[in-house]
Formats: C-alpha cells, structure tokens, sequence
C-alpha cells in the first residue's frame, strides 16, 4: 500500500468514527495518536493541511456552518443531496461575511505545563477517613454506591487548611534559625513601603498559579521606592511584612526564595492556599461578578440570560467587526454558543416557515422590541429594533452583531421559546492596544489579519467586556493578533534598508545565537531615536518610584522595558511560565532571557507612542558562503565566534544577499573597516578552520536564553538582575524548538568529551520520599497521565505550588548558565530541557546519535531529547520529593484493558483533580519504582461523588485476565 493510501485509509477510520463530525484539530490530534505521526501534508505536495483534504473528496467531506466552523465527515455518496442542502443555507450576506477557516488549536501555549487544565470547580472537598467499607474487601467491580462509599462532602477546603498549618510551622523553623536581636524585632518598615509590597502583591493577585512575590524583589522594590538600599536584615526576618502579607517558603533550606502571599480580606490568613489558583482556569473573576451585563429593554415581560464567558483556556472566537479595539465585536464557537445558536435558528426557520398559522407579524414594533426578522436568504434571525421610520425599522442582529434598516412586513413576533439562548454577539477588549483603539493604521491591520475568522483568544480578564489577546492559528507559526496591530504603528522611514553588494561600517554585533545566526545594530536615524527616548525614559523613571510601574497583567506579545547593560531597553514577552517567570526578547538587540515578573517594567505612557513608532533595531545575519548551514554549528564554533565579535563596536560587513522569507541577512563579516579583503573576513576565517570537521547528528535549530550579570555562586540561583551578555544559548525560550532526528541506530553509550561532568551515584543525594497518608486514607491528587487503569501517575495536590515555585526557579537558573559537556549516565537523574520547560528527569537510554530517552520524574512523562539538553540536577533542586508517582486503580482485577476502556478511563481522569482513596502502596529502593493501588473518585459535581473503577466495571467481563 503506498503512503497515500495509507493516509487516506487511515483518514477514513478516523472520519468514520466520528459520525457528527470532526474539527480540523481533533482530526489531527485523533490521527497522531492512532499512527504516532502528524499527517504529512507537506510530504504530499500541500503547504497546508485543509488543501490535501481538500484533494480527497472521495475520502473527506467538508462543511462549513452559518457559525464559520469549518467541520469534516466521512465521504459517503448518499449524502451527497443532503450536503448540497446544507451548503445552499449557508448565509452570503456581506454583513456576517465568510469567515475563513482557521485551525484554532494553539500548538505553543504560553503556559505550558505550570498551569494545570483544570482545577475543582472551588476546591477538592476534604475526604472522610472512614474507608470504604465493606467495599474494601471485594476484588472486582467494587461494589454499589451507597454507605460502603466513604463521604467526601465537607466544605473545608483542604490546601488552605495544609497550607495555613505548613507555613506556620516552616515559618516557626526559619524565624528560630534566623532569630533577630531585640531592637530588629521592634523595628518596622516604613508604612510606604509595606503599601508598595501590598499594592504589588494585589496587582499580582490577577496572574497565574501561585500568585505571589518572590522575597529576593525586595531589594528592587525598596531601591525602586527609596532610592537606597533595603536594610540586610530585612531578608532575614520577613517576620517583619506578616501584618501585610503571609510567608511561605517552598525551599525550607534557603529562605531566601521564601514567597509572600497576599493576606485575604476575609480571612486575616488565606496565604499560599488561597493564591494557589490559576488566572485563566478562575470560574469568574471580581469584575465578572461585579459587572452583569443588562438584558436588553423589551415591553415584554421576558427576559434573555446574559452570554456565560466559555471556562476553557483558549476558546475559539469568530471576529465579526471592529470600529474600534475596545469593542470587537466577536462570537464565541462551540457547543454551547454558536452550535446552539444554529439549532435555533433552524428550529426558527421551520417555525416561520411551515407553521405559518403560528406566526405574527408585528406590525407595530416599539424601539428595544426583541422580533424576528425574516432575511433575504430566506433566514429568520433574532433581532432588536433600534429605530422606527415610516415604513422600515432599524433592527440590530443580536446574535451576528450587526445592523441593517429592514422593512415592518419582514419582521414577527418572537415566542417566549427562543429568549432562552443568550444573544450571541459580544464586545471584547484587545489588550495592549487600548491607547490606540481608534488608530487607523492599527484598524487596517486589524480589519485584514482577523474580520470574518475564527481565531483563538486568550482571556486575560474577565468581565463585561472581557480583556483578550488573539491568535491566528491557522499557519505553520501562531500569529498574535495584538502584537501584529502593534507593528502597525512603526514608522517605516526608520527602517535601514539594506542592499545586497553595499558595504556597513561601525556595525555593533549585539549577540550570537546558537545556530550561527547573530543580531546588530548599524548606525540609523532609527537608532538615533531609540537611544535618545531610552535615555528619556532612564531620567523620567530616576525621579518617579519605579515600582509603581511594575507589570501587573504580563500576556504574549505584550511590549514593555526591562534592564539590560545597565539601561532600560525594550523587551517583548515571548512566554509565561506561570506568574513569577516568563521568557522575553530584547527587540533591540536580538537577547532571549527568562526573568520574573517583578524585572519589568510598563512604558510610561508619555514615551509609548514615539517608542512604539521605532521598528526593532536588532538585525538577524548569518554568514554566507560557509558550506555548514545555519543550525548544524558545534558549540567551539558558536564559542568562537562569540569570542571574536561580541563587544566589538568597529565592526564592517558586506551585504551578499536579502532573505526576506527568513527575515535574514547573509554578510561577510569583518571585524574591522577593511571591508575590501575577503581574506580578513570572518567568514574566511571559519572556512579555513577545523570548527566544523566534526558535526553533531542531532541539533535544536532555534535560540536559547542568555546569561544574566549577576550570577549566583554553583548550586545558587541568581537574585535577579539585568542582562549583560548578548549570547544566547542552546534552546528557544520564544517557542517551540524544532528537534532534527536522524534515524536512530541500536542504543549505545554516548561518547564523553574530555573534561566532561560525571554525576556520581555515590555523592549525589536524591530528594526525600514522597510522604503518603496509611492505608484506607484519602489524598487530593491531579492526574497528569492516564494510559490504562493498570497504569497512571498522580501527583499530591497540595504540593503543586511548590512544584510550580521549583520549575519557575530551574527556568531562571539554567536558562542563565553556560553550557558544560555532561558524561550522561543510563539511571542517573538530571535537569533536562523540554520545549520551553526544565523538568528533574532519570535517563532511560542512551542513543548514539546523540539523543537521550528520559522519564520525567514530577509528570510520569517519557520524553526524547538531546544529550545538550540536559545538566547536573543541582542540590537545591532536590529539596521537593519526585512529585509523580505511578498508580493502578483498585476495585478492579489487574488485566489487558482494551483501547476503548483506556480512552473512557483517561477521558475520566486524565489532567484532572480527584481524590485518591490509598488502598496499598508497593515500595521500592528508588522513588520512581515506587506503586500505589488507589481508588479514584471524582467530586467535581454537586450531587454526587462519581467513583472511577464502577465505571470501569462494564468492561471487567468482556476482558481476560492477564
């Protein structure tokens, strides 16, 4: 069978299996998980994915809904009419538009894994300790529901109750250890200055899980709103801040790296537990519960419910228009909101259109009347009158958005039945461009990148007219929407056009990339500019208190200043790692970074328009004519060039040719003005060295962060800091990087470089075991993998923010370190970098092509990665037990489960909060061997508690024992 057919026959299985329907991302998430592999379209001759199925009209059927939703089917020939019917009710009305097909599936999202998917709807009710009963004893189904079942109703939440009772006894062990004398005791701060950690800590409530302030800020903080030092003691003793704040300290050992938590109103208390709270996955923030929309003024007596914000993380939206950013009109796509909004419109069109005798005309409308309208394509929308005239109304189409002047004879009375669904149509709000929502050139981008698509939103606030960030998914690199409308306002007259063949003096290379691409600035009116409003800013802010502008509500894209070489430069967030640390690029200068929050600062909003007029000085050159090409370079040849370059500002080059593809420029180098002689260019120099005689199998073809100044000593992460140094190093903090696999050969130990790090089993202490309730006891857990019921990883609940805390502090540390050459062992644990994240690992096999299989030891995850890829583990990352822990579901016998049963039981568990009732626990000599046998209920509705092996209980009989 060839390729194609393959792809097709397994299109088909998929497609067949889905009688409603797919959407363009199940199908593809559907099809990787049944052959391992994405669907090779472009292995096929299509640059996208919707133009091969659009090439197989014998195996795919597609449909597009009057929502915009683009949806496929199976190819079947007796449902040819019935296509034709539905595609013929399509609306082409120029008002709602085509929206164009998009694949709304984020592939890199912001948060990636420390922001969990879900959460309890308000908290995982604390578990009763009676055990299960009777239902204990039975080795199969487990059992009906009933007083065998242990009660797990209770309104207390558990994290604040562990939460509250940790923090106070870590708080009794660091205030005994550091103990201050008696007049730093009765020594407070300055009332200022514990206005300006609560304000933060406020402004912070709004981000992501956990929501707190790192204690090494402070000195930033108190420098930023005095203009002097905090006192040393300060750090030693946060015992001072406890009016204000609570105190936690996730690493006991260095308490230092304490976090503080804004204090709950309510509560006095409240503390890390009550931050512990993700900003996306909140079921409805204080704006949403303050702000009700109205519903709309009708002489009736009823009423619309008002529209619900979808509670997913990124729900899709179709943009229907914008006069302005601050109130895009837009729908929101899916079951509850467009698909319901179709079936109304269908039952609408049967009931005015059949049942005529049922319908009235409304021959007298009064202004805020809610009708029906019947359209010119023959459809029956809900509308709204806005204006009467002599014969014609104004009506506004409440669930499209827009508005037409109709005449009285088209429109009817609206039964009470169809008030049921919330009008569709919406305002939103563009974050980042609320200064410039009325500015034509922002508009005109706006109007071309997102009017009649389906994209994706990230909601940053919730309310009445909720705050959003927009992604077009629908290429082979996610678009921000927002930024893009940013770049609208750049002057291109300050642009430096560079022609191929002319030569560039006083060239300043800003930074070297891993890859062999670098970044530098050439002199330019552009340049000039920039500097100038830089040092503007550097005065303005020397006299106004710099904490004030701390960033309060960070988001992808967004533009902001943070210091780098001493000065305030501008900076683009790239990702968010949760709520203290995200990634960002320095557009000036081409350095990638990882900071927390606390770093950056807003622009002032005098220096914002002139700034954001300044396209991005930082140019992207490779050197032309090398025979190694970019992304195949060896750690000595990136070295080398770094060496030769970076801080030289008497540097020429020679433009060879433009890729405006890449947004690249290929140069010949000189470090020097003698431009003239190819002989003394760097380029030259390469060719002629042994840097590239030895090339690597595997290499990551994207950037890395940088090294930041202020380096902590070995096994100490930095506190903070500008950056310094202008080279990036191995991997990409601004995306997804790319892993060029060769096929792999049998395993075999990697090759050590001389000078290699060892990790000796015998010196290198593992963290302590993961603490466990007795037998029959209950415990909160999230489920982050799910295979079969013989086989999941849990992680405890209550010590997920720690876990975020840890991951936020290895991003920091190792995205700011050298590399160092590792003598990777099989079995020995590491830090290794996956995507964007550093996760603790144990090294599962060794490839000799370079690659290295490891298991993550807080996700139960199996990853492939690149041996550059990983570090020594250091000890202060030790601290936190392993948090995943391999389980098997109790009250069902061990055997081979089916593919279906492993879909209903990871659909039921997997990324989930449960509670995990401890029947047996197997222990091992290393904590990743360690097994539970647990019982796993879900509590998340109101009614009742949903126990997971009695819904696995119909497929014991059709399967044989193993």
């Amino acid at each position: 069978m060839s390729d194609v057919e393959l792809v097709k026959k397994m299109l088909r299985v998929i497609l067949q299996a889905n009688k409603g329907g797919m959407s363009l991302s199940r199908l593809q998430s559907e099809y990787k998980e049944l052959t391992g592999e994405q669907i090779p379209h472009k292995q096929m001759g299509h640059s996208h994915l919707d133009a091969l199925l659009a090439s197989m009209p014998s195996v795919v059927r597609v449909e597009r809904s009057r929502s915009g939703e683009i949806v496929y089917f199976a190819s079947v020939d007796k449902e040819t009419a019935h296509v034709a019917k539905v595609m013929a009710r399509q609306r082409t009305s120029k008002k709602t538009g085509r929206p164009h097909m998009v694949n709304t599936q984020m592939r890199v999202k912001p948060t990636a894994l420390l922001v969990f998917n879900a959460k309890p709807q308000t908290s995982l009710r604390q578990p009763s300790h009676r055990g299960r009963g009777g239902a204990r004893g039975g080795g199969g189904g487990g059992g009906g529901r009933g007083s065998g079942h242990a009660d797990f109703r209770q309104s207390k939440d558990v994290r604040d109750g562990q939460t509250e009772g940790r923090t106070a006894a870590q708080q009794s062990k660091v205030a005994n250890h550091n103990t201050p004398n008696r007049s730093e005791k009765r020594m407070t701060l300055p009332s200022r200055f514990q206005k300006e950690v609560q304000a933060h800590l406020s402004r912070n409530s709004q981000l992501t899980t956990p929501a707190g302030l790192g204690a090494h800020a402070l000195p930033k903080l108190f420098q930023g709103t005095y203009k002097t030092k905090l006192p040393g003691h300060v750090l030693d003793n946060l015992q001072l801040l406890s009016d204000i704040c609570t105190i936690d300290y996730p690493m006991p050992d260095n308490p230092k790296r304490a976090i503080m938590y804004r204090r709950s109103s309510s509560s006095g208390g409240g503390g890390a537990g009550e931050e512990n709270r993700s900003r996306r996955g909140s079921s409805a923030s204080e704006e949403e519960q303050k702000v009700k929309p109205e519903p709309a003024k009708r002489p009736c007596d009823h009423s619309v419910p008002p529209l619900q914000i979808p509670k997913e993380e990124f729900p899709s939206v179709l943009v229907v228009d914008a006069t302005n950013t601050n109130e895009v009109v837009l729908r929101y796509v899916g079951e509850s909101y467009s698909q319901a909004q179709e079936r109304m419109e269908d039952e609408m069109r049967e009931f005015y259109g059949t049942d005529k005798h049922k319908s009235t005309p409304c021959s007298s409308p009064l202004s805020g009347q809610l009708v029906a309208v019947k359209t010119e394509e023959e459809e029956v929308l809900r509308a709204q009158v806005c204006e009467l005239m002599t014969e014609k109304v104004k009506v506004h189409f409440v669930d499209h958005g827009f508005s037409e002047v109709v005449s009285k004879a088209k429109l009817f009375e609206l039964p009470e039945k169809f008030y049921k669904l919330p009008f569709q149509a919406t305002k939103s709000k563009l974050a980042g461009l609320e200064l410039f929502h009325r500015e034509p050139a922002v508009l005109k981008s706006f109007e071309a990148m997102a009017s009649g698509r389906i994209l994706l939103a990230e909601i940053l606030q919730r309310g009445q007219t909720p705050l959003m960030v927009l992604y077009d998914t629908s290429q082979d690199d996610d678009v921000n929407i927002n930024a893009a409308c940013m770049k609208a306002l750049q002057d291109k007259s300050l642009i430096s056009p560079l022609q191929v063949n002319s030569a560039y003096m006083n060239v300043s290379i800003t930074s070297v990339c891993s890859d062999g691409t670098f970044y530098c600035q050439l002199p330019s009116r552009g340049l000039a500019k920039l500097n100038q409003i830089l040092d503007n800013i550097e005065t303005y802010f020397h006299s106004q208190v710099t904490s004030e502008f701390l960033v309060s509500r960070p988001f992808c894209g967004k533009g902001c200043v943070a210091r780098y070489k001493g000065k305030w430069s501008r900076v683009e967030i790239t990702n968010l790692h949760g709520s203290r640390v995200l990634d960002i690029v320095f557009l000036d200068v081409g350095v990638q970074a990882s900071v927390e929050v606390f770093e950056l600062r807003e622009i002032p909003q005098k220096f914002l328009r002139d700034l954001m007029a300044i396209p991005p000085q930082a140019v992207k050159c490779c050197l032309a004519d090398l025979l190694v090409s970019v992304g195949s370079w060896t750690p000595d040849s990136v070295q080398w060039l770094r060496e030769k370059v970076l801080n030289t500002t008497d540097c020429s080059m020679k433009v060879a040719k433009v890729d405006k593809s890449k947004q690249c420029v290929y140069v010949h180098l000189f470090t020097d003005k003698n431009f003239h002689d190819p002989a003394c260019s760097i380029n030259h120099q390469m060719a002629r060295s042994d840097l590239f005689k030895q090339q690597p199998d595997v290499y990551l073809t994207s950037h890395s962060p940088i090294k930041i100044s202020t380096l902590a000593a070995p096994g100490k992460t930095s506190s903070g800091g500008d950056i310094t140094n202008g080279s990036p190093k191995s991997a990409s903090v601004a995306g997804k990087p790319h892993l060029r696999r060769v096929p792999s050969g049998p395993k075999a130990s990697a090759s050590s470089p001389p000078g290699a790090q060892s990790v000796a089993s015998s010196s290198f202490q593992l963290p302590p075991l993961l603490t466990l309730p007795p037998a029959g006891n209950n415990m909160d857990v999230y489920i982050s993998v799910a295979c079969h019921p013989g086989h999941f990883v849990l992680q405890p609940w209550r010590d997920m923010y720690k876990l975020v805390v840890l991951m936020g502090e290895m991003i920091l540390f190792y995205n700011q370190t050298d590399e160092r050459p590792l003598n990777v062992q099989k079995n020995h644990v590491y830090a290794a970098k996956v995507e964007n994240n550093w996760y603790r690992v144990l090294v599962k096999g060794i490839l000799s092509n370079g690659l290295v299989s490891v298991y993550e030891l807080d996700y139960g995850k199996h990853e492939l990665v690149s041996c550059t890829q990983l570090r020594v583990l250091n000890k202060e990352f030790r601290q936190l037990p392993f948090q995943g822990i391999t389980a098997q579901l109790a009250g069902v016998k061990t055997r081979q489960w089916s593919e279906e049963a492993s879909i209903v039981f990871r659909n039921h568990v997997e990324k989930k909060p449960l509670v995990a009732q401890l029947e047996a626990a197997q222990e091992a000599a290393n904590p990743w061997d360690r097994k539970l046998t647990v019982f796993l209920v879900d509590t998340s509705q109101q009614d009742c508690d949903i126990w997971v092996h009695d819904i696995m209980a119909e497929f014991v009989d059709e399967l044989p024992d193993q």
